[in-house]
C-alpha cells in the first residue's frame, strides 16, 4: 500500500510507547527499524488478504491499516498454532532427524517466542527441513503457516502407504537417511511413480537395472508433455485401484506439483 512516512511514523511512535510501557519514547535506531517493519508487515498482510485491491489504500488511513492488518495476523497465527495442533498427534517423522527437530521442536518454538505486536515478520526459526514448496519470499506467520500446511500435505500422502514402507524406501535410497537433509516426500514418491511407469507392484522395493534402462529410454525418446500424459493415465488408474478415497486427493496434490516443479526445472 503506497502510505507516505508521515503517515507511518506516528503509528512507530505509538508503538514505541507501547514497547516501552509508557515510560519513553526513546528508543534505538534498530528498535524503530524492527518497529517499522512490524507496521510494514502488517499492512502488507492486509494488502495480501484483500486480494491487492488497488483501490483499498485510497479508503483506509495508514492507521486503520495497520490495524486491520495486526488483527489479520493475530488471527492467522491462531489458524496456524490450530492447524498444527491438528497435525502433531499423528505426526510421523519416520526416523528422520531434520524433520523431526525441525516439526516437533522447532515449532512450538516459534509459537513460544513469537511477538505478533512488536515483531511479526520475525521468522525466528531457519525451518532446516526442505520442503518441496519454496516459501522463501515468506517472512514471519506468512512462512511458519506454509510451512505447517505444506508438512500436513506430506504427511497426508505419506500416510497412504505403512510406515515401515516408506521407511524401508528411504533406507535403500539413502543408508543414513536418519540423518539426511533431503525431502523424503519427494523420494517416496519418485519410487512410486516409477513403479507406476514400469507397471510394478509397489511391494517391489529395489527396482532392476533393467528397469532404470528402460525409463532412462522412455525420458529419453518422450518429450515432457508425452511423459506427463502417460504418467497421468497410469496415475488414474493407479488412483483408481488403490486409493479412491479420502488418498486420491493426498496423492493428486503432490503429484501436481511435482509435475509442476519440474516442469520449471527442464
Amino acid at each position: 500500500m503506497d502510505y507516505e512516512m508521515e503517515e507511518l511514523v506516528p503509528i512507530v511512535g505509538k508503538l514505541a510507547e507501547k514497547y516501552t510501557s509508557h515510560e519513553s519514547t526513546s528508543i534505538t535506531y534498530e528498535k524503530a527499524e524492527q518497529l517499522m517493519g512490524a507496521v510494514l508487515y502488517c499492512i502488507h498482510e492486509l494488502w495480501e488478504s484483500s486480494g491487492n485491491a488497488p483501490s483499498l489504500n485510497k479508503k483506509l488511513s495508514a492507521q486503520r491499516a495497520y490495524e486491520m492488518g495486526a488483527a489479520y495476523v493475530r488471527d492467522k497465527t491462531g489458524k496456524a498454532l490450530d492447524l498444527y495442533n491438528r497435525i502433531l498427534p499423528e505426526f510421523c517423522h519416520y526416523e528422520n532427524k531434520c524433520l523431526y527437530d525441525t516439526f516437533v521442536k522447532g515449532i512450538p518454538e516459534f509459537f513460544k517466542w513469537y511477538d505478533v505486536q512488536f515483531e511479526p515478520q520475525n521468522t525466528i526459526l531457519t525451518l532446516d527441513y526442505p520442503l518441496l514448496k519454496d516459501i522463501s519470499e515468506y517472512t514471519g506467520i506468512d512462512k511458519i503457516f506454509e510451512f505447517i500446511k505444506a508438512i500436513g500435505l506430506e504427511q497426508k500422502f505419506l500416510k497412504l502407504f505403512p510406515a515401515g514402507y516408506v521407511i524401508n524406501i528411504l533406507s535403500k535410497d539413502n543408508r543414513n537417511w536418519q540423518e539426511s537433509m533431503d525431502n523424503i516426500c519427494e523420494i517416496v514418491f519418485i519410487h512410486v511413480i516409477g513403479h507406476i511407469i514400469l507397471g510394478k507392484s509397489l511391494t517391489v522395493i529395489e527396482l532392476e537395472e533393467d528397469d532404470y534402462s528402460y525409463m532412462q529410454k522412455i525420458f529419453k525418446q518422450a518429450t515432457l508433455e508425452d511423459i506427463k500424459k502417460q504418467l497421468t493415465t497410469a496415475l488414474e488408474i493407479f488412483i483408481k485401484n488403490y486409493y479412491e478415497n479420502d488418498g486420491s486427493s493426498a496423492f493428486i496434490s503432490v503429484w501436481s506439483f511435482l509435475i509442476s516443479r519440474y516442469d520449471t526445472s527442464v
